[in-house]
C-alpha cells in the first residue's frame, strides 16, 4: 500500500509540474489550472498524510486508504471536466452569436456596395 502512495505522490508531483509549466508557456489559462493545481496537491497532501487519508477512508466507510484516495481523486477530475464541458458550451455558443453577427455585417456591407452603384 505504500508503495501505491509513494507512486501516487510522484504522479501528484509531475502533475503539479506539468500545470505550472504549461501555465508559464501559456498553454493554460491561470483561471482554468487553479483547479487543477488545487486537485493535485490535494492528492499530494492525502497520499503524504497517512493519518488524514484514514480519517477520509473512515468517513466513506471504506476498506482501504488508496481506493478512498483514487475515489476522491476520480469525483474531483469528473467535476472538472463537467465544469469544462460548460466553459466549452459557452464557447461554442459565444462562436455560433459571432458568427452570425459576422453575416449580417457583410450582408449590410454587400447591401450599401450594390446601393452605391
Amino acid at each position: 500500500m505504500d508503495r501505491l502512495l509513494n507512486v501516487t505522490t510522484g504522479v501528484s508531483v509531475l502533475l503539479l509540474l506539468m500545470i505550472l509549466v504549461s501555465v508559464r508557456r501559456a498553454h493554460i489559462r491561470v483561471e482554468y489550472s487553479v483547479s487543477w493545481l488545487a486537485a493535485a496537491f490535494a492528492m499530494l497532501v492525502l497520499s503524504r498524510s497517512r493519518p488524514l487519508l484514514d480519517t477520509v477512508r473512515n468517513y466513506m466507510g471504506l476498506p482501504d486508504s488508496p481506493l478512498a484516495l483514487f475515489l476522491l481523486a476520480g469525483a474531483v477530475a469528473l467535476i472538472m471536466f463537467f465544469r469544462f464541458s460548460i466553459v466549452v458550451s459557452h464557447l461554442r455558443d459565444d462562436n455560433v452569436a459571432l458568427a452570425q453577427r459576422v453575416a449580417m455585417l457583410e450582408y449590410r456591407l454587400r447591401s450599401q456596395a450594390d446601393h452605391e452603384s
